[in-house]
């Protein structure tokens, strides 16, 4: 048995913003993916990813005797299924903000949601909307507190555009130019970073007066200005707004930020070589990259491998 692939994503502008509506921008990153398997000799990460895929079921079973208008699932069969050994088999890295969780509940929906609302459908705002609290009902298992966005990207895989906490549309981004100098990229920290403490960072600072005007005034400001320049392809502003966005970032969420990258990050900001933002919620993981010229990026972060996810 296997399943269909289940990409990982990559929010490139909103991390945290979208918890204060500002605008997000999400992609498929179809560099890692995931899909639910069974093998008659499992390793020991098929047996621990059952492991896991058992304790979820309950969650599931909770989820639909509480809320069965919003979701029901062929329970029976997913029983079964786990019990014969199904696993999640994934390239994706946990713990590094491009949705190895996300994935999973995609793939879970998929096949075994009943009544479920599909890609080939109309997609309207209502249905989105619907798909995303679905969604963020069933990853609250992983991190306490989702908003249903990755689960949502992967299982579409299609790029979203995120105008409100109520408001998500469909969207088109620029067409990819391979020979292009400018990109976007990943850097990998070599940490794994835990989502739920840094949220809790987050809304503990939410509490203090100064940091929400921040938000608003600067890092909303910049985030919405980000997405807009982004996709309306307009990729000069695009980069003046994201380097405002990362000294943002760098003055207001260093507990975000592994120590040893604070310099890094300032680096890029001074020499203008690249811009860095956290990449889904931080503390580890992946950090976002954006420059101008790739060569000249890579060359200044020559100890560090990157992946490109999108050039321009």
């Amino acid at each position: 048995m296997k399943g269909p692939l289940f990409y990982s994503k990559i929010l490139l502008f909103g991390e945290y913003g979208i918890i204060r509506d500002s605008k997000g921008l999400s992609i498929p990153y179809n560099f890692y993916n995931g899909a639910l398997k069974k093998d008659t000799n499992p390793s020991q990460e098929a047996t621990q990813s059952n492991g896991h895929l058992k304790r979820f079921v309950i969650h599931l079973e909770q989820l639909q005797k509480e809320q069965p208008d919003l979701v029901t699932f062929d329970l029976e069969t997913l029983n079964n299924d786990v019990q014969s050994g199904m696993y999640f088999d994934s390239s994706i890295p946990q713990g590094y903000g491009v949705g190895s969780s996300g994935a999973l509940v995609a793939a879970i929906y998929d096949k075994y949601a009943q009544n479920k609302i599909t890609v080939l459908e109309n997609l309207t705002r209502e249905k989105l909307l619907t798909l995303k609290t679905i969604f963020s009902q069933m990853e609250s298992f992983f991190h306490g507190k989702s908003s249903g966005l990755d689960p949502l990207n992967s299982y579409l895989s299609i790029p979203l555009l995120i105008n409100s906490k109520d408001n998500i549309e469909a969207t088109g981004i620029p067409t990819q130019s391979f020979d292009g100098k400018g990109a976007v990229f990943l850097l990998d920290s070599g940490i794994v970073g835990e989502t739920a403490p840094m949220v809790n960072i987050f809304m503990e600072n939410l509490k203090d007066k100064g940091f929400r005007a921040m938000l608003k005034n600067q890092f909303v400001k910049y985030t919405d200005a980000c997405v807009e320049n982004f996709l309306g392809g307009d990729m000069k502003s695009l980069f003046e707004n994201t380097k405002k966005l990362s000294k943002v970032v760098l003055n207001n969420f260093k507990p975000m930020i592994p120590e040893q990258f604070h310099g890094i990050w300032q680096a890029g900001i001074d020499s203008n070589d690249y811009y860095l933002k956290l990449c889904g919620s931080g503390g580890g993981g992946y950090i976002l990259g954006f420059t101008e010229d790739l060569e000249r990026a890579k060359a200044s972060l020559k100890d560090f491998k990157l992946e490109v996810v999108y050039q321009f």
